[in-house]
C-alpha cells in the first residue's frame, strides 16, 4: 500500500472520497494508503467465504458482508475493508463514517505475500481495538490452511490452526461452519510468489 499525496485527512474527507473513488483505500491517523487488487485466488477465496457464511446465517441475526464493506475502529482510527466481515444484532455505524460499520464479531483476511505481514501485526492490533470482534481468522490462498484467533473470556487470544480440505472451522462468534473444502472450492494452489 502506498500513500496517497495529501496527509491529515479528516474521517469526513475521506469517506466523502471513498464515495467517488475507482478503488479501495485504508485510513489511518490522518493518512490515505491505496489499497491493491487480490488475485484471482484470493478473490475466489473470499467469496466463497461470504456466500458459505450467508446461507448458514440466513435467520440467524447475523450476516457477512463482503470486502466492499468498510470497517472503522473511532479508538484508533483505521478505517479498512476487511475481505470479510459477519455482524450478529443490529447493526452500528461510525457517527463520522454513516457508511462504515463499527461492530463486525469476526472478520476475515485472505493473506497474500504483499500483505501477510500487516495481516497478522500491526492490522490485527488494531482490530483488536474493537469491542465486539470476537474472532479473526486468517486464511491462507497457497494451500489448505486456515488459523482462527478466538477471544477467550479473559481478553487474550487463542489461535486454533486448520489444515486439509476435510477440516472444519467452527465459529462461536456466529452459528456457523466452514469447510476448507468449501473455502477452497475453485482455487488452484500455486507456489507464493507465482501470483
Amino acid at each position: 500500500m502506498s500513500s496517497l499525496p495529501k496527509s491529515n485527512y479528516t474521517v469526513q474527507e475521506f469517506a466523502a472520497m471513498e464515495e467517488l473513488a475507482d478503488g479501495k483505500n485504508e485510513f489511518y491517523r490522518g493518512e490515505v494508503f491505496a489499497m491493491s487488487g487480490g488475485s484471482p485466488n484470493h478473490n475466489t477465496i473470499s467469496l466463497n467465504i461470504a456466500i458459505a457464511l450467508r446461507q448458514k446465517l440466513r435467520g440467524s441475526g447475523c450476516r457477512p458482508f463482503h470486502s466492499d464493506q468498510r470497517i472503522r475502529i473511532p479508538t484508533n482510527s483505521l478505517g479498512t475493508y476487511p475481505d470479510v466481515s459477519v455482524v450478529c444484532g443490529p447493526l452500528e455505524t461510525d457517527a463520522e463514517d454513516s457508511l462504515a460499520i463499527t461492530n463486525p464479531v469476526a472478520i476475515f483476511e485472505v493473506l497474500s505475500e504483499s500483505t501477510e505481514g500487516y495481516d497478522r501485526g500491526k492490522k490485527f492490533d488494531l482490530y483488536r481495538d474493537l469491542e465486539s470482534l470476537t474472532e479473526y481468522v486468517l486464511v491462507s490462498q497457497y494451500a489448505a490452511l486456515v488459523e482462527r484467533y478466538r477471544k477467550s473470556d479473559d481478553g487474550s487470544w487463542v489461535l486454533s490452526v486448520f489444515k486439509g480440505l476435510d477440516a472444519v472451522v467452527e465459529l462461536s462468534s456466529a452459528p456457523a461452519d466452514l469447510t476448507l473444502r468449501n473455502v477452497y472450492e475453485d482455487v488452484e494452489f500455486k507456489p507464493e510468489g507465482d501470483d
